[in-house]
């Protein structure tokens, strides 16, 4: 079991941006930027093109969804998306907030935000998604 499939079942915490029954949004511990968002489905599945088609496009319709999310949350030119994969055998997007293309820099160093701020930037997401 990854430990995103562990942050699905509630056996990990997390910072919950949006859920539905097959896909789970939530905040990028080590963010690049504020608002950095990790987009996966239920199903643990380790390599994103390992998804039928049918779940690949349900979960960037729902990724789109989260991104329109963001974006009202926190203002931004775009929301950038980045497919990675390497550290967590578990098919994840990443949306991020973007000012600038140096935004979607992974190589940068990640920020350390408190646990009220990251709990304030989940529930403002959460906020706009089920708006």
């Amino acid at each position: 079991m990854t430990i995103f499939s562990k942050i699905i079942a509630g056996e990990i915490p997390s910072y919950k941006c949006a859920e539905d029954e097959k896909h789970y949004a939530f905040l990028d511990i080590n963010p690049v930027v504020k608002g950095h968002t990790l987009v996966v489905p239920k199903r643990e599945v380790d390599y994103l093109f390992d998804l039928t088609d049918e779940e690949l496009a349900e979960l960037t319709v729902f990724a789109k969804r989260v991104a329109a999310a963001i974006k009202t949350a926190y203002p931004c030119r775009k929301v950038g998306m980045a497919v990675l994969g390497l550290e967590v055998n578990h098919a994840h997007i990443h949306l991020i907030p973007l000012q600038s293309e140096g935004d979607m820099d992974f190589r940068k160093d990640k920020l350390q935000l408190p646990a009220a701020e990251m709990q304030t930037i989940a529930d403002n997401i959460r906020k706009a998604f089920e708006a």
